[in-house]
């Protein structure tokens, strides 16, 4: 097999909601340098907020500024080349998107793509390339309607998720192209390509339009996810003319082409460097957690909150592996939280998602996904622990494990898993003691006493309260005196993974959790995390597991290419791993047995529960 050339480097990026990150391997895979550019305070002038803009007047609506992500990345090319990367020696480039997000190219686009002038920004000479200016992207929930559209065109629910690895989602970009067809037909019309962020990102580099990847393409509620190719039926009940405009699909170690002169000449690139397709975030952090041992858990705590899983090549989000299947769990702990697995033999349904794998040619991954992750905890944290994570930490870790028989279910936003409104819940258990749950009964509180709660004052609103709940506990709880429960917050959303990851055959217990993002250098959420999985918990050296991935992907595609044909990923890094920044340590040794069970049945009464919530509050 032919190897990385001695001094060669490796290029990562990461699109995601919040941020460009930039990372950069060495032809050992260790880190050299990284770089980011956080949209909200480096880019203050799109009055962004956490990356994006909430539409007011259209319930559900929430967008990025397309151009922001284009100035971002002037601004990180600017940042790495003031620091000395010696651009000429990366061999090649890669990345990852967040999901689902949609870039809608003008009319006559593909010839600006191609003809950039170096002595100019990207920014200057891409203000007019796009049909519209404001990007859907993954939080957006204003399709309901769009998605059973499209379920009904093709059959029901469960024969869009057989041929497409999903059920209609809100945020998938299929019911996003039939929305704008439909409410702006003009904007339709006059787009002559359709790019997912993570294929934008590499058009621009390549200076040509790139294939979107088959791994992120299965985000779309368009794709055939056993022929790889996009579903006649699905495109005929989304839009009319859509397969010219998506064009055609790729496989994600593929090569784009060599990267385009513009940066060759304004920064630098050796004219050979390589642009490999690009992928969405999920599949990049499987690639990142380099996971090789059935049973293993993947959590990444950034921007959105993933459970990833290995066992065989198929890999799913937010369930966990069944005896064919390993999962890992990539927690993104500032938007969703979502469970991922890799298996052989996927079996789509009502609940999740199965996308090709990134870097294996026959396999899937699995996916679980939940909205409320990060910034739901950070309403908690502000509200309830004076915007202090050093203070939520002790605050969790005065209260004692599975909290008294106390649960809370938090919704900043609509709720994918379960399938919830905004609202919050909170329940008390009566009788409860861990052992079984023979004679427990819950019931629905306006309040929880301390040591669950510590109430902070706050002057600004939290999160509405549970239309079951009284006009009176609103008022409490919303302006006067907010009180949240910290441990509720936190076991509810490991409960919740775990219950549903369980749902899919995940072991009990996992062999190991390999976390990262941002969050996994958080000491207090890595214990109970061990405490509730009942296993221990390993962190990787680079909490950014899709920056890295994408790095490591650059070089698989590198090595793919070089080779003619498709090389195993694990080849790269199977002589050096523990000498390389993929390399992990144990962070959180397991709890006790018997913690862990009773955590097992505290986890039925959360399910449980949420069922009859689905039962009666459900979007769908």
């Amino acid at each position: 097999m032919a190897a990385l050339p001695p001094g060669s480097f490796f290029l990562g990026f990461d699109s995601s909601t919040q941020s460009l990150k930039a990372t950069v391997l060495d032809s050992n895979l260790n880190v050299i340098q990284l770089d980011q550019i956080h949209f909200d305070s480096d880019l203050p002038h799109y009055k962004t907020k956490d990356g994006v803009y909430r539409d007011p007047s259209d319930s559900g609506r929430i967008v990025s500024p397309t151009l922001m992500w284009i100035e971002a990345l002037d601004l990180v090319l600017q940042r790495l080349s003031k620091s000395g990367l010696d651009f000429g020696k990366v061999a090649a480039l890669s990345g990852s998107g967040q999901q689902h997000g949609s870039v809608y190219w003008k009319n006559g686009t593909s010839s600006l793509l191609s003809s950039l002038d170096p002595n100019k920004p990207l920014l200057d000479q891409f203000r007019n390339a796009f049909s519209i200016g404001e990007s859907p992207i993954w939080m957006d929930s204003s399709t309901t309607a769009q998605c059973r559209e499209i379920e009904e065109a093709v059959g029901g629910a469960i024969e869009l998720a057989r041929i497409t690895g999903s059920r209609g989602y809100e945020r998938f970009t299929g019911p996003q192209i039939k929305k704008i067809f439909q409410k702006q037909p003009e904007v339709y019309n006059g787009t002559e390509r359709i790019s997912l962020v993570s294929s934008f990102m590499a058009s621009i580099f390549a200076g040509k339009y790139a294939s979107i990847d088959h791994a992120d393409g299965a985000g779309m509620n368009l794709m055939d996810i056993e022929k790889r190719t996009w579903s006649k039926v699905a495109l005929e009940a989304t839009a009319p003319g859509l397969e010219e405009k998506l064009g055609p699909l790729a496989p994600a170690y593929a090569i784009v082409g060599s990267i385009a002169s513009y940066f060759i000449e304004r920064y630098k690139f050796n004219k050979d460097c390589l642009v490999v397709h690009w992928s969405g975030d999920n599949p990049n952090s499987l690639a990142g957690l380099t996971l090789s041992v059935p049973g293993d858990l993947g959590i990444s705590l950034g921007t959105s909150d993933t459970v990833s899983s290995n066992e065989n090549p198929f890999l799913y989000c937010c369930h966990f592996v069944c005896p064919k299947l390993n999962l890992s769990f990539r927690i993104n702990w500032n938007l969703t939280l979502q469970v991922i697995g890799i298996s052989s033999d996927p079996k789509p349904g009502l609940e999740g998602h199965v996308f090709p794998n990134p870097v294996d040619t026959k396999g899937y991954m699995v996916m679980l996904c939940y909205k409320n992750g990060s910034l739901t905890r950070e309403e908690v944290r502000n509200s309830c622990a004076q915007s202090s994570w050093e203070t939520f930490n002790k605050l969790l870790e005065q209260t004692p494990p599975l909290n008294g028989g106390k649960l809370g279910f938090y919704y900043k936003d609509h709720e994918i898993l379960p399938p919830l409104p905004i609202g919050f819940h909170r329940y008390i258990l009566q009788n409860f003691s861990g052992a079984s749950l023979e004679g427990v009964k819950e019931q629905e509180v306006k309040e929880f006493d301390p040591p669950s709660e510590v109430s902070y004052p706050s002057e600004r609103p939290v999160l509405p309260v549970s239309p079951t709940a009284s006009t009176e506990t609103d008022i409490l709880f919303v302006q006067n005196n907010p009180k949240f429960q910290i441990r509720a917050i936190v076991e509810g959303q490991f409960l919740s993974m775990r219950g549903h990851a369980e749902r899919f055959g995940m072991p009990v217990p996992p062999k190991r959790i390999i976390a990262t993002g941002g969050a996994s250098t958080n000491q207090s959420l890595l214990k109970s995390m061990a405490s509730v999985f009942g296993c221990g918990v390993y962190t990787v050296q680079r909490p950014d597991s899709a920056s890295l991935g994408a790095a490591l992907r650059a070089a698989h595609g590198w090595i793919c290419s070089k080779q003619g044909s498709f090389v195993p990923i694990a080849d790269l890094y199977s002589d050096k791993l523990e000498k390389s920044s993929l390399s992990c340590k144990l962070s959180a040794s397991p709890g006790s047995n018997e913690v862990a069970s009773k955590y097992g049945v505290l986890m039925k009464k959360r399910m449980e529960i949420e069922k009859r919530l689905v039962e009666k509050l459900g979007r769908y």
